[in-house]
């Protein structure tokens, strides 16, 4: 799977996730088994409704989510990243 970061997700990942060396652990960890097996349960992969009807999610960890855009099969741009109130 080939991954793309929109330059909001970058912004946001620099302010929510990097002041944390265990979330950023974690959210490597999640994005690499979610290029090498996207469909993996542990990642909790769901599509959105409503206004975000296009988008998708994984998770990082209970809380934290990353949501993205699939642009092709084998293609997907990540958006944000955050908890559940931040990134829904």
């Amino acid at each position: 799977m080939k991954v793309k970061f929109h330059n909001t997700f970058k912004k946001v990942y620099k302010t929510r996730i990097s002041p944390n060396k265990k979330l950023i652990l974690q959210t490597t960890e999640r994005i690499t088994l979610f290029k090498t097996n996207s469909k993996n349960p542990l990642l909790k992969d769901h599509g959105l409704t409503g206004a975000k009807k296009d988008l998708r999610a994984f998770s990082i960890t209970g809380d934290i989510r990353i949501v993205y855009l699939p642009v092709f099969e084998n293609e997907v741009i990540f958006l944000d990243i955050g908890s559940h109130n931040q990134v829904y």
